[in-house]
């Protein structure tokens, strides 16, 4: 039988390999709509906030700053060391499943996932596993990409439909796609358990340092439609990049997510 391949965002290794890498070039990005996600729920010190697959903690350590206390988990122990070290008194970061959160019902005030459970192979059963730790009365958030992605990715994405039209490129998780339509975003919250759901647009600039072009297997290293190419084709995806970037020193890559906040 054929290996079965898994899919870059659903592999531990993956994540644990890129946990550095993500740190340096997508947290501080993604840290922009955590902020976002943030400022649609009132946390004070009182606060019990569980982030579910935290990454390097754009959402924790922005939240830590309310005197919340916070629990960070992550099933990379790599993204799980980099919030760890932070040495944030009251910021707690655990290797865990979201898919089986090892935590008691109606624990959390209010449960976060930027970006994260829309990774996971059973996203509906992690949308469900934090509605089951939030507290009656508490918020559960939830960020996603719309269908194409973001920031470098969406670029790559771009690209690769105007310089290789015949070629596949790399698909969105299934939740992405899913979810990309705020209706249905909303059904799923209610099917999870979640009631009186918001979804909101958010976007926001990626600013592509053009001189990280340079680097090239640094600034796209984590995308499978950089990965796939070869030398050639991979020199004429940066020489289209710096055409596109003109004589500016950043190109700007509008990126859209929407935020679900919703009541347990």
């Amino acid at each position: 039988m054929p290996e079965i391949q898994v899919p870059p965002f659903e592999n531990l290794d993956h994540w644990d390999k890129s946990a550095r890498q993500y740190q340096q070039t997508a947290h501080i990005f993604t840290s922009r709509f955590a902020e976002d996600a943030l400022a649609r729920v009132s946390l004070t010190a009182q606060s019990h906030v569980l982030d579910v697959a935290a990454g390097t903690g754009a959402l924790a350590l922005a939240a830590a700053r309310t005197g919340a206390r916070i629990l960070a988990t992550d099933f990379s122990p790599g993204m799980v060391a980099c919030i760890a070290e932070a040495g944030l008194p009251n910021v707690e970061a655990r290797t865990m499943d979201g898919q089986a959160l090892d935590l008691p019902d109606a624990t959390f005030d209010a449960v976060f996932s930027i970006f994260g459970v829309i990774m996971f192979p059973d996203w509906r059963k992690g949308l469900c596993e934090m509605h089951r730790v939030t507290r009656p009365g508490g918020y559960g958030v939830v960020t996603t990409w719309q269908d194409e992605g973001a920031a470098t990715f969406l670029l790559l994405g771009q690209i690769r439909k105007k310089l290789f039209p015949e070629r596949n490129g790399m698909a969105m998780p299934d939740a992405v796609q899913a979810l990309s339509d705020p209706d249905d975003f909303a059904r799923e919250l209610i099917v999870a358990g979640y009631r009186n759901p918001r979804i909101e647009s958010v976007t926001h600039d990626y600013l592509l340092d053009l001189a990280a072009l340079d680097e090239p297997d640094t600034l796209f290293g984590m995308s499978p439609d950089w990965v796939s190419l070869n030398d050639a084709d991979k020199a004429k995806v940066i020489a289209e990049v710096r055409m596109m970037g003109g004589d500016q020193p950043n190109l700007p890559i509008p990126s859209t997510a929407l935020i679900a906040v919703a009541k347990a």
